[in-house]
């Protein structure tokens, strides 16, 4: 268990900073990282739990605002299946109805 790789999204959470300074890290020699395959950077929990525990790491705040905008976007992105068949449920009645 001592040699678990984690990605760098999870390394940011267990070191409460922004995924923007963990790759900060590496460049500065910081933080050790390995390379899966040639493409994916992984580091060992063991040393991001040393670091997290040495405190040479401040912790960020990563916490961003969401705005009104965002929210529309995010329902229609993600309810645009029901709001379709909604509506292609709606002309067919009114196709039925009104139409026959």
């Amino acid at each position: 268990m001592s040699d678990q790789f984690i990605s760098v999204r999870e390394a940011a959470q267990i070191l409460k900073v922004s995924e923007k300074k963990i790759m900060e890290l590496v460049e500065q020699g910081k933080l050790q990282s390995y390379r899966i395959a040639g493409q994916f950077i992984r580091f060992k929990r063991n040393d991001l739990m040393g670091i997290k525990n040495g405190g040479t790491v401040a912790a960020e705040n990563t916490q961003f605002e969401y705005t009104s905008n965002e929210r529309i976007k995010d329902f229609f992105y993600f309810n645009d299946f029901y709001i379709i068949s909604a509506a292609v449920v709606i002309l067919f009645l009114y196709i039925i109805f009104y139409h026959l």
